[in-house]
């Protein structure tokens, strides 16, 4: 890596840690009066990360068309939010989704919901900080482990501390402006290095005859496996705190959905880009010694010239720090409202909320740090999909249930669907199941749930 590689990249890393400061100190308007743009740029800007990035590319070196599934299903699960649920979270008036069930079934499924949906959260900041890290050891090969995670964690502080919910969706527009310039033009090169949309085909029939993988299906990796991967992120849109609190943030039902319906349509059209890059890459380098996992940050370096590469490997971390940092906000709102503050009155005053807020925000961060450093680091980079599936069996049937059948089902039945759901996706895992484990979960939830609903909440005795 060049110096020029190097003056690029912390001028675009600059640019972002500078728009979050510069949000704290202007972002002084109420919390709920973000406009349409403003929702988009908190839903992509913590959705848009490492695995729509680098994860895509990846992915699209060894399986094609089926990569496509980490930005199409986030864009369908935004659909959905924006004309199914957006209205109705924000009629209820909390500031968590897990406030939703807490309203609806009390304080034992409130608390259930939140510890095991911030574990899934914070499973997926782990992978964000490890893929962060990843463009981090570019500059100093020689840098300690310690210091390539830690140096994204304090980038993931100063992206959200200072600007909170409305500071993530102003640095969010930006950070989006300049990834999404940085993916099209990164997407448009290959496609032109590989001699258009006709040299395109011939290749991708070639890579299916060679590996017997059908590289232009988004089946590829079998239709159980890939609608599954979509599946997850669909109910993880829903159920994330991140881009609930996107919508619940909103200054109006509209702005709510207009900016879930823009982050249904481009978050879909960065994979394309992605994709390209991954299949020119597997047909310049030798699949049998080359690291997929570098085909996009190994195509910045060889192929773009050295100041604008360094932009693009800075948008690229950027893109990581802003998915922590967001669902690091996620994680610190749930502790704050749907647990501390169930307990204890001292943080009541919206001056000690942000101050216990922030801390958390820190003290989540630096928890995933030392998870990062370990060997359970490595293993939970292959768990993104699992976190999303966790946070949508815990919550996503219970939840759509208190949206729509409100009063019907007693809380018990929301309890044993809240644990169970979760048991049952990571029992699926450790079995190998051949049916994706997020499937079963939510299979599981609706059973239970339909069996709630059946038999009624009975009435409240009242004396006379």
């Amino acid at each position: 890596m060049s110096s020029l590689h190097i003056i690029g990249m912390v001028a675009s890393i600059a640019l972002i840690v500078g728009m979050a400061l510069y949000s704290g100190t202007k972002a002084k308007g109420p919390a709920n009066d973000n406009s349409a743009g403003v929702v988009a740029g908190i839903i992509m800007g913590t959705l848009v990360g490492g695995s729509s990035t680098v994860g895509t590319a990846q992915l699209a070196y060894t399986y094609g068309m089926s990569a496509w599934w980490f930005t199409l299903g986030g864009g369908i699960g935004c659909l959905v939010l924006a004309l199914v649920y957006a209205a109705r979270m924000r009629a209820e008036n909390t500031p968590t989704v897990v406030g939703i069930l807490r309203k609806e079934y009390g304080e034992t499924v409130g608390l259930a919901a939140s510890l095991l949906n911030t574990i899934g959260t914070f499973i997926n900041i782990i992978a964000q900080l490890l893929a962060a890290s990843a463009v981090v050891v570019l500059v100093a090969p020689t840098m300690g482990t310690w210091v390539t995670i830690v140096i994204p964690a304090i980038v993931m502080v100063l992206y959200v501390i200072f600007g909170g919910t409305k500071g993530a969706g102003m640095v969010g527009i930006v950070k989006l402006i300049l990834l999404y310039v940085s993916m099209v033009i990164c997407g448009s090169l290959a496609l032109m290095m590989m001699g258009g949309t006709g040299p395109l085909f011939d290749m991708i029939h070639s890579f299916s005859e060679e590996t017997g993988v059908n590289y232009l299906s988004i089946f590829a990796r079998g239709v159980g496996k890939d609608l599954g991967a979509g599946f997850s992120l669909l109910v993880g849109v829903l159920t994330t705190q991140t881009y609930a609190q996107g919508v619940i943030s909103a200054k109006s039902d509209k702005a709510a959905r207009t900016g879930s319906l823009i982050s249904a349509v481009l978050i879909p059209i960065i994979g394309i880009f992605g994709i390209l890059v991954g299949l020119y890459m597997r047909s310049v380098t030798d699949p049998a010694t080359f690291l997929a996992k570098t085909a996009l940050t190994q195509f910045v370096l060889d192929y773009l010239p050295p100041a604008f590469g360094g932009v693009v490997l800075g948008a690229l971390f950027i893109a990581s720090v802003g998915t922590g940092a967001g669902l690091a906000l996620g994680i610190s709102t749930i502790l704050t409202n749907d647990i501390i503050k169930k307990f204890t009155h001292a943080f009541d005053s919206p001056a000690k909320s942000n101050v216990l807020s922030k801390a958390l925000i820190v003290i989540v961060l630096a928890g995933a740090c030392v998870l990062s450093l370990g060997d359970v680091g490595d293993i939970i980079m292959n768990f993104s999909f699992l976190s999303m599936g966790l946070r949508g069996a815990v919550i996503f049937v219970p939840m759509t249930c208190a949206l729509y059948a409100k009063g019907r089902a007693a809380a018990q039945w929301a309890l044993a669907s809240v644990i169970a759901g979760p048991v049952a996706v990571v029992a699926g895992n450790l079995l190998g199941s051949p049916i994706d484990p997020l499937f079963i979960g939510i299979a599981v939830n609706i059973l239970i749930m339909a069996v709630g609903l059946a038999v009624g909440k009975k009435p409240e005795h009242v004396e006379s």
